[in-house]
């Protein structure tokens, strides 16, 4: 990765990542207390939805810098031919190389998909929005498929010091959603959260593209 590559990719994933975060924090608030085992109300329903947005904000600039920064760069050395039937897995291994989590595993390498079949069927490389939206739907499907490992997630951090959920093994809690709630306990939350994952994958991965692709074009102009 050249020096413009390097500087867009960190400032662009900054951006985006605070984006998010500022406009979709409230909905995480709610699907976490949806997901809770006391209720959504006892939770603390709609009470306080925007504490911690900004400390959250701040602390989403490197996090998210350093994970597009990390993609971009591994993404550069495992170049490949556009017609690769490697290209999913290379997407795979630079979004697992950024942030290892199964979410990101399905997230991207979709969204890179996407964006490949958007702009093979209309013969140009896709605009910004056009990968917001393929961001939207990557999210959506992400979020869908990786909500029983968040709701195991969920309910470890809310659990009792000492219990045996609270010790940390994800399988054990997701047995024992499904003990408890059986298929609705384990899919609990999941349209507000799809749908602030959709919302956060068009905002984050628009936002990127677009700073980047402005970053890029201004380092192209300068002298």
């Amino acid at each position: 990765m050249d020096a413009p590559g390097f500087t867009a990719s960190l400032v662009a994933g900054g951006v985006a990542g605070v984006s998010v975060d500022l406009i979709l924090f409230p909905l995480d608030t709610i699907k976490t207390r949806l997901q809770s085992p006391q209720g959504f109300n006892k939770a603390g329903g709609f009470r306080g939805i925007y504490a911690g947005v900004p400390s959250a904000a701040v602390g989403s600039f490197p996090n998210a810098a350093a994970f597009f920064l990390t993609y971009e760069y591994v993404k550069s050395l495992l170049h490949t031919d556009s017609t690769s039937h490697f290209k999913p897995v290379k997407h795979m291994l630079a979004a697992s190389t950024g942030e290892v989590i199964p979410f990101s595993l399905v997230q991207f390498p979709l969204w890179e998909s996407l964006k490949a079949l958007w702009a093979w069927r209309r013969g140009h490389v896709v605009d910004s929005w056009q990968s917001a939206v393929c961001g939207a739907f990557a999210g959506g499907f992400a979020a869908a498929v990786t909500t029983p490992l968040d709701v195991a997630k969920t309910r470890i951090m809310l659990a009792k010091a000492g219990s045996s959920t609270a010790g940390g093994n994800v399988l054990s809690a997701m047995h024992g959603v499904w003990r408890s709630q059986g298929l609705a306990g384990l899919f609990a939350g999941v349209l507000p959260r799809m749908a602030a994952i959709s919302m956060g994958g068009f905002i984050f991965l628009g936002a990127y593209d677009q700073t980047r692709s402005l970053l890029l074009e201004v380092g192209r102009k300068s002298p």
